[in-house]
C-alpha cells in the first residue's frame, strides 16, 4: 500500500486510539529529536510485544496483587453524602496502594518493560513527588539505578517525598530552570535521556510525551476503571452517573475514564487546577485557559501567549502544576465525551479538610480538586445520583505544606 492511499486509519471506537502514527484525532503524535526517534520506535515495538506475551501480562498481575496491592477498595463515602446532601459517593481508593497513590500501577509497567529491553538505568520526572516515590520504589525492588528530576520549588514543597525518594536510594536532582515545577523537570529529563539513550529508560508520569507513552500510560493505569467498573455493578448492581478525577497531565483520570469511555450513560468529568482563579491568568486549567501547541514531544492544549511561548502554571498541587495535559483527554473534550472543569487552591484547601474530619481519609492535595466539583455534582443528580472518584493519592506528603498555609506550627 502507498503512502497516498486513501484508507482512513482512524478507529472507530472512542476507546480504541490512538491511530497507527499515536494521534488522538489531532491531538499526540510524536515530535522528538532526531537522536530520540529510533529509542522511541524500540520502545513502541518491544510494548507492542509486551502486550502480546501472557508471561508479561502474568508477571504484571503477580506483582499487582503481591507487591501494589491490588485491587484497591471502592469505599462508600456516607458521611460526606449525608453532609453534601445529594447523590451516593464512592471512592475508589488508589491511595492505598503501595507507595501511596496510582502513580506505581504505571511505573511498574514501565520497569518490567525496561528490564525486558535490557536497560540499565532509570530515570523520571516528579512533581508532588508521588511518581519519583513510586519509580525510585521499583526501580529499589528491581535493583536498577533511578534518577528523579524534581523541580526545586517543588523540592522545598515536597520535603517528606524527597526523603523518601533518597530512602529508596535514588539521586533526586533538584531543577532551578523556569519556575522550577514539573515542566522543568520533565525538560532535564528529556535533556538526560538523550544524553544517555543506549542504558537508559525513562518512565514517565503521566499520559503526555511523545508516543506511545500516552498510549502506554494509559494502559497501565486502566486497572484503575477496570476494577471499579467491576465493582461498582458488584455493589450497586449498575453503572455510576459520573465518573471524576483530578487532572494535571491526566494519567489517573485516563486510568479511570478508558474503561468507561463507551459507556455513554456514565459522564466523565476531569477537574483541573483553577490556582487564584482562571480569571486571574495563575492556574493550571490547559483546557479552560489554553489553546493547541506542542510540548514535550506531543500536540495538546498548553497554557502559552501569543507567541506560543508557554506561560508558568500554578497550582497549589505540586502534581497538578503543569502547563499541558494529555492529548487523549484534549480529544476527549473536543470531541465532547468528557467534561473539564475545574477548582481552586482554596477550593482544595477546604475539601482536604473536610474529608479527613468527615471520613478520616487525608486526601492528598490532588484529589482534594476533584472532591470541590463532586460536592457540586452531588447535589445536581439528587439522591438517586450515584458518583465514583478516583482518590488517587494521600495527603501524608501535603501536611507540611497544609499546616504551613493553616499556620499550624509542626
Amino acid at each position: 500500500m502507498s503512502d497516498t492511499a486513501s484508507v482512513d486509519p482512524r478507529p472507530n471506537a472512542l476507546s480504541a486510539w490512538p491511530d497507527a502514527k499515536g494521534r488522538f484525532g489531532d491531538f499526540g503524535g510524536r515530535y522528538v529529536a532526531e537522536t530520540l526517534m529510533p529509542l522511541i520506535l524500540d520502545l513502541e515495538q518491544a510494548y507492542e510485544d509486551a502486550k502480546r506475551d501472557v508471561n508479561f501480562r502474568a508477571q504484571m498481575d503477580e506483582f499487582l496483587r503481591d507487591y501494589v496491592g491490588k485491587p484497591s477498595a471502592l469505599y462508600y463515602a456516607e458521611r460526606l453524602t449525608e453532609h453534601f446532601g445529594g447523590a451516593k459517593i464512592w471512592f475508589k481508593r488508589d491511595e492505598l496502594n503501595h507507595t501511596g497513590s496510582h502513580k506505581v500501577n504505571n511505573c511498574l509497567g514501565q520497569v518490567l518493560l525496561a528490564k525486558r529491553m535490557g536497560k540499565t538505568r532509570i530515570i523520571a520526572e516528579t512533581g508532588a513527588g508521588q511518581h519519583g516515590v513510586a519509580t525510585a520504589t521499583v526501580a529499589a525492588r528491581f535493583g536498577l539505578p533511578c534518577t528523579v528530576f524534581m523541580g526545586a520549588t517543588d523540592v522545598a514543597r515536597q520535603a517528606p517525598n524527597v526523603f523518601r525518594m533518597k530512602l529508596l536510594g535514588a539521586e533526586v536532582v533538584p531543577v532551578s530552570s523556569g519556575t522550577g515545577t514539573l515542566k522543568d523537570a520533565m525538560n532535564e529529563a528529556l535533556r538526560d535521556w538523550v544524553t544517555n539513550v543506549t542504558d537508559t529508560f525513562y518512565v514517565i508520569g503521566t499520559v503526555a510525551g511523545p508516543h506511545p507513552y500516552p498510549a502506554m500510560v494509559r494502559d497501565f493505569q486502566s486497572i484503575i476503571g477496570r476494577e471499579a467498573r467491576e465493582q461498582f455493578l458488584e455493589r450497586e448492581g449498575r453503572l455510576p452517573d459520573a465518573a471524576v478525577a483530578c487532572i494535571g497531565g491526566g494519567s489517573n483520570a485516563m486510568g479511570l475514564f478508558h474503561p468507561f469511555i463507551e459507556d455513554e450513560s456514565v459522564r466523565l468529568i476531569g477537574v483541573e487546577a483553577a490556582g487564584h482563579g482562571i480569571e486571574t491568568g495563575e492556574h493550571a486549567a490547559s483546557l479552560k485557559g489554553g489553546k493547541p501547541g506542542i510540548l514535550h514531544g506531543n500536540k495538546t492544549y498548553l497554557l502559552q501567549d501569543d507567541d506560543g511561548q508557554i506561560i508558568d502554571a500554578h497550582s497549589i498541587s505540586a502534581g497538578l502544576d503543569y502547563p499541558g495535559i494529555g492529548p487523549e483527554h484534549a480529544f476527549l473534550h473536543d470531541a465532547k465525551r468528557a467534561e473539564y472543569v475545574s477548582a481552586t487552591d482554596k477550593e482544595a484547601l477546604e475539601m482536604f479538610q473536610l474529608c479527613t474530619q468527615l471520613e478520616g481519609i487525608i486526601p492528598a492535595l490532588e484529589p482534594a480538586h476533584a472532591l470541590a466539583r463532586v460536592r457540586d455534582l452531588a447535589g445536581e443528580l439528587g439522591k438517586d445520583g450515584l458518583i465514583l472518584m478516583n482518590m488517587c493519592g494521600r495527603g501524608d506528603k501535603d501536611v507540611p505544606q497544609v499546616a504551613e498555609m493553616l499556620g499550624v506550627e509542626l
